[in-house]
């Protein structure tokens, strides 16, 4: 699995997150490092090509890193849009892209980017380096069986097959 780079934009004490096509999750925008690509630049691309938005590497938040082989290292940053656009529009890999109040953020968001959230809020002096401890196989299996249509779409996204209803 390819190392991922992860955007987090605030803006007005709220936060953007996209709606994925494949699988109807809340996830910060992001996405795969290309081969020879940097994670800064590649932070840019995905930001854009999920949300239609410029932005700018403000901080490195941090590197998490998996301990098994369900994830990959995801390399997270605090970026800040160029131009914020009246309305958002999502583009061909979202559903909807929308900024959520931090107090207020789904219920269907994606458990480590709520603590990638959480970790950008502290604003600390160095970039963080953790392990991905709740990302385990136990885990997984526990929301398979809790959103098992969730869990299906998922896999089909992963084996190249996803769902893309609108």
């Amino acid at each position: 699995m390819k190392d991922a780079s992860i955007g987090i934009i605030f803006f007005a004490e709220k936060v953007l997150l996209i709606e994925r096509r494949d699988v109807p999750v809340w996830v910060l925008p992001g996405g795969g490092i290309e081969q020879d690509e940097l994670p800064e630049v590649a932070v840019v691309r995905e930001v854009k090509e999920e949300t239609g938005l410029d932005v700018a590497v403000v901080r490195k938040v941090g590197l998490w890193l998996p301990i098994n082989k369900i994830g990959a290292p995801a390399h997270v940053f605090e970026c800040k849009a160029d131009v914020l656009p009246n309305t958002l529009a999502p583009c061909d890999e979202s559903r909807a892209v929308r900024f959520w109040p931090i107090a207020e953020l789904p219920k269907q968001l994606f458990f480590l980017h709520r603590e990638w959230i959480e970790a950008a809020l502290e604003k600390a002096a160095k970039p963080t380096l953790a392990m991905m401890i709740n990302l385990t196989y136990w885990n997984c299996f526990k929301l398979l069986l809790s959103h098992p249509i969730l869990a299906f779409r998922y896999l089909l996204s992963r084996l190249g097959l996803p769902i893309n209803n609108g």
